[in-house]
């Protein structure tokens, strides 16, 4: 890890960040706590969020962009469509399809807040996460010292890779002004097909898959009671598993002729396409609650955990992302302890997605003592004055 660190605002800064450091460095004087937001689309993500707010949209704009070289720098309250949209005219995009979550009060997802965030969309365990694709960062710290880390290069480092922390720490460490991301040129073919299988077929099927030379993307298995909208339904099995295939034409093709032969039906690409883009943006039916009094519980497990005693007290339907890595699970709160003790058991954890704040009950599965010190040490590391707000992750204030 290379860090420089200018206790100035650099002399080029535009307004934006001038404005910003500035009420980082008043906030550490007089005690406040700030909270980062872009658009608001990611609100939810996390405990409930306190302290005023530091709009980070102040910083805006697609810094630079060389196709060739695959990189993108853009400032953190770059609209992310802009950024995609710029891609694609390149014929190039995000590889971890990172949801945007715009809501209806017209939250709009920023470049800064996916980082922050860390969310990965459908084809995350094949493609990688948002943390993967970060080569470098322009953070500012606690004390309002504009740092920088990495760069525009793949390369190994020494000590803590900063740039990539910066995924999925919610604004605790510091206001993200700039990163640099990794792009990828869009496959030349894709394809999705069916099948109709239960849940442990499908995690059994995709385990014997991943160890064959497939060009899988991304896999989602869904109870046929949440089915969407149009969407195939198994029926035999009780269940469907969706499947989606990239990479070369001739690749591609060859394993839908195999797969076909293995009960696969494909899917219409346009059909295919709007499925998927509704995984990305929970606007499948088994995102919606089936009842006020149930919470959307994100389950990260090993792929090859099995499928039994998921539902639980709920007996809600499971949706299974991610080759098996990740399950999606409504069920009470009641339920939160016996679930939790589930997942840590098979060496996973759970988090309690959407349902709203319970006292006593936290949105992340806590964390064993080391990784709180580790924590505790960065938090200090990065802002020792308590300016941002630990509490998005759980942490003590």
């Amino acid at each position: 890890m290379s860090a420089m660190s200018d206790a100035a605002v650099p002399p080029g800064a535009d307004a934006g960040l001038r404005s910003c450091v500035e009420s980082i460095r008043d906030a550490a004087r007089e005690g406040r706590v700030l909270r980062i937001r872009g658009g608001g689309s990611k609100d939810s993500y996390g405990e409930a969020p306190r302290g005023e707010i530091l709009d980070s949209r102040a910083i805006a704009g697609i810094v630079s962009y060389d196709p060739s070289e695959l990189v993108i720098t853009a400032r953190a309250g770059t609209p992310l469509a802009e950024l995609e949209a710029a891609l694609a005219e390149s014929g190039q995009y995000l590889p971890f399809e990172p949801p945007h979550f715009q809501g209806p009060g017209g939250a709009v997802a920023t470049v800064g807040g996916m980082v922050a965030a860390g969310l990965s969309g459908p084809a995350r365990a094949s493609a990688g996460a948002v943390r993967d694709f970060v080569l470098g960062a322009v953070l500012v710290d606690g004390r309002g010292q504009v740092l920088h880390f990495g760069g525009q290069v793949m390369k190994n480092v020494a000590g803590y890779d900063v740039s990539r922390l910066l995924a999925g720490s919610l604004g605790t460490l510091g206001l993200i002004a700039e990163v640099s991301l990794k792009v990828m040129p869009r496959p030349p073919a894709t394809a999705t097909l069916s099948f109709a299988l239960g849940q442990q077929q499908a995690l059994d099927t995709l385990n014997r898959w991943g160890g064959q030379p497939l060009p899988l993307n991304a896999s989602a298995w869904f109870d046929d009671t949440v089915a969407p909208e149009g969407g195939p339904v198994g029926g035999q099995g009780g269940g469907t598993l969706l499947l989606r295939l990239a990479g070369a034409q001739a690749a591609v093709a060859a394993a839908v002729a195999q797969l076909a032969r293995q009960g696969g039906s494909r899917l219409d690409d346009a059909a295919a396409a709007a499925l998927w883009q509704g995984l990305r943006e929970h606007r499948m039916p088994a995102f919606a609650a089936p009842s006020p009094d149930w919470a959307l519980w994100r389950l990260s497990l090993p792929q090859t955990a099995p499928a039994t005693g998921w539902c639980g007290a709920s007996g809600a339907p499971v949706l299974v992302e991610w080759h098996g890595a990740q399950r999606w699970l409504w069920a009470g709160d009641e339920a939160a302890p016996h679930l939790r003790s589930q997942v840590r058991a098979l060496g996973g954890h759970a988090t309690r997605f959407a349902g709203g704040p319970v006292p006593g009950l936290s949105f992340f599965q806590p964390q064993s003592a080391v990784l709180v010190r580790i924590q505790q040490r960065l938090q200090q590391s990065f802002d020792p004055h308590g300016v941002f707000d630990r509490g998005r992750l759980g942490l003590t204030p």
